[in-house]
């Protein structure tokens, strides 16, 4: 109940913000999409909550909503972030404007992580209502009523948008609004900046403004002169990572990345540029502004945020004896997941990183809970030396950067895929070869421990050993999976890596079950012997079983850039899957080893082998249910034996099974 008033007063701090919208300048579409949706998002769970769950419960039953009302609350609170930054600047309105304007955030990180926390409340009200209330046909009927908006058919997405589209925030509407929200604003604010420049306009912009003015309304990607940034409330705060600068810039702090050189250097400086200017998403560190002073032969990009360091440090600094793992585990999911959508944007337009590893992984801190801010960084420095390359020079790092490559490890062919080893730059650019290297990175995000570094093997030995399939070992204790997700990510062969957008797909399901599955604290847990909780289904093969379903999730059916919009709708299809591999499972167990293998590809959703219709489906939803365990026999219609329910429902949840 707490979580769901904090959600609610988040969205009050809104509502607060929007009652002046009249007056918004910056983002004005997009603070209002927010808006909307947080509202939309509030009413859809209170409404579910109304309509299936019982006030005098509060304290005894609603306890597993916690944990996915907590994930709701920071959405909409993050949310409510951007709406006051865009409101309330802090310094000048032209520093808030270029800090704000040319971003995606609103729809690919504060719209993608309150679609994704909607789905998970609701299936959290719907698991908590299955055992709301003391009468048993009670029960069976809302489970009954649930299960008729997982039925096979509704994996049709209109049918999903027509029937769940307003309880999920699905509809056709918010979608075009996601769509259309930036380029509206981006238009709006050149209509406003020209009609104060216009003559006899009440608020003039001054003189010396106007620069600033074409700055903010100049498309992406177009290089300015250096003393339009230059000029004025200008400074070096202090030295970032490599060539980052922390700048103070008309009030607010920026992140400047200082290229200088000429000839083959000015050449890999201006591909690099010109590749950070045309990426946009809050997952990559790219650049708002480019300046060029043609004397000095310098570059100077102002990229989107100031990021405190990379991922390799992080982990580093967070691993301790005591741990097993330095970060809490939907810590370390929802840093896998931001890795991978950052990766998946870029393959969407045809750019491979070739050098993905913890130290080209910047991070900041975003809450007080360990949540990190997660951007994918150096995916630019293969357009310098390509262009250098094509000029006839060889380009050289600065010392700096060298400093770093020398320093992040002993062994630079860990983090890198077979098929690299072998044939060195020719394969090292390449989406399998990026997979490979990621799923190195959750490695150290899963174990604390840089891969291989137990071994005693270096240098052109590991290189041998890696192509020969050595992989590391991973802890005992470590999730199984999140492990079988590395190893497939780690597979010899390239073609049985998984694309970025499935391994987005399956991190964004996975997190939904580590939410769900929140481990008790130990106080609340005396016996340690008791395992932690594990999916009944293997998220894999659900991914697989919906590519066949859905031939455009399939890899190579195009690099098309991923939609936010479409993140409701892949959740409630992994999650109509899953129920159909569950209850597949409780009709094969209630079929008993003598039941003919039936079903066919053809006849379930997942292609699975499952026994005989031993049991009805309305006995196999009350088996399946998660919020209760029946001690009721179940009757096995291929033979006389019975089927204890207790038991089916403790293996399906991953559960050892105690005999009463």
């Amino acid at each position: 109940m707490d979580q769901l008033r904090q959600v609610g007063e988040a969205l009050g701090g809104i509502h607060t913000l929007m009652a002046f919208a009249d007056d918004l300048r910056i983002n004005p579409r997009q603070c209002r999409l927010l808006a909307d949706a947080c509202a939309m998002a509030f009413a859809a769970v209170a409404a579910e909550v109304r309509a299936h769950l019982r006030f005098n419960e509060r304290l005894s039953k609603w306890k597993p909503l916690e944990a996915p009302l907590r994930e709701l609350h920071r959405a909409v609170r993050d949310a409510e972030g951007y709406v006051r930054h865009c409101m309330e600047p802090r310094g000048s309105w032209w520093g808030r404007a270029a800090a704000a304007t040319h971003g995606a955030d609103c729809v690919e990180q504060h719209m993608h992580s309150l679609l994704w926390s909607v789905a998970v409340a609701l299936e959290a009200v719907e698991l908590v209502s299955e055992v709301t209330g003391s009468d048993p046909d009670e029960l069976a009927r809302r489970r009954l009523l649930f299960a008729k908006d997982y039925d096979r058919d509704m994996l049709e997405p209109a049918l999903f948008v027509q029937r769940l589209g307003a309880r999920y925030l699905a509809t056709r509407e918010l979608a075009a609004r996601m769509d259309a929200a930036w380029k509206e604003d981006r238009w709006l604010l050149s209509q406003y900046l020209e009609e104060r420049m216009s003559p006899g306009s009440p608020e003039p912009v001054p003189r010396s403004k106007h620069r600033l003015a074409d700055l903010l309304t100049a498309p992406r990607g177009q290089v300015h002169p250096a003393s339009v940034l230059l000029q004025g409330d200008f400074h070096v705060r202090k030295r970032l990572m490599g060539n980052l600068k922390e700048v103070q810039w008309m009030g607010e702090a920026f992140a400047v990345k200082h290229l200088v050189g000429a000839g083959a250097d000015a050449d890999a400086a201006c591909a690099e540029a010109a590749l950070l200017t045309s990426v946009a998403h809050p997952n990559v560190a790219h650049c708002r502004y480019c300046f060029h002073d043609e004397d000095k032969k310098e570059f100077f990009l102002v990229m989107d945020q100031v990021m405190t360091k990379d991922l390799a440090t992080h982990v580093k600094e967070a691993n301790s004896g005591k741990r097993r793992v330095p970060f809490p585990l939907v810590v370390v999911v929802d840093v896998m997941l931001q890795i991978a959508r950052g990766m998946e944007y870029l393959h969407s337009r045809n750019i491979y990183h070739g050098d993905l590893t913890p130290s080209n992984v910047l991070v900041r801190t975003r809450h007080a809970d360990a949540h990190l801010h997660v951007k994918v960084a150096g995916f630019g420095q293969h357009a310098a030396a390509a262009a250098a390359a094509a000029a006839g020079h060889c380009h050289r790092p600065s010392p700096r950067a060298s400093a770093k490559a020398s320093n992040a490890t002993s062994a630079p062919c860990i983090w890198y895929a077979p098929e690299v080893l072998e044939q060195q730059e020719a394969a090292k650019r390449t989406e399998k070869a990026d997979v490979y290297s990621f799923g190195m990175v959750c490695f150290e995000l899963l174990t604390g421990k840089v891969p291989f570094e137990d071994n005693h093997l270096q240098g052109e030995h590991m290189s041998k050993n890696i192509r020969a399939g050595e992989r590391p070992l991973f802890p005992f204790q470590a999730p199984k999976y999140l492990t079988s997700l590395t190893r497939r990510c780690w597979h010899g062969d390239p073609a049985q890596r998984p694309s970025f957008a499935s391994v987005c797909r399956v991190l964004r399901y996975v997190k939904r079950f580590v939410v769900m599955n929140v481990n008790p604290a130990p106080a609340e847990q005396p016996d340690a012997a008791v395992p932690p909780p594990v999916p009944a289904v293997d998220y894999l093969d659900i991914e697989a079983s919906l590519q066949r379903r859905f031939p455009a999730w399939q890899p190579g059916s195009g690099n098309a850039a991923p939609r936010v919009s479409d993140v409701p709708f892949q959740m409630f299809a992994y999650r109509v899957a899953e129920k159909e591999r569950s209850r597949a499972a409780i009709l094969h167990i209630g079929g008993g080893k003598g039941a003919s293998d039936s079903s066919s590809d053809g006849n379930s959703l997942c292609g699975d082998e499952s026994g005989g219709t031993a049991l009805s489906e309305a006995e196999a939803l009350t088996v399946s249910s998660r919020g209760a365990t029946t001690t009721r026999s179940l009757p096995d219609r291929a033979g006389n034996r019975k089927v204890d329910g207790s038991r089916v429902a403790s293996r399906l949840a991953g559960k050892p099974y105690v005999h009463s």
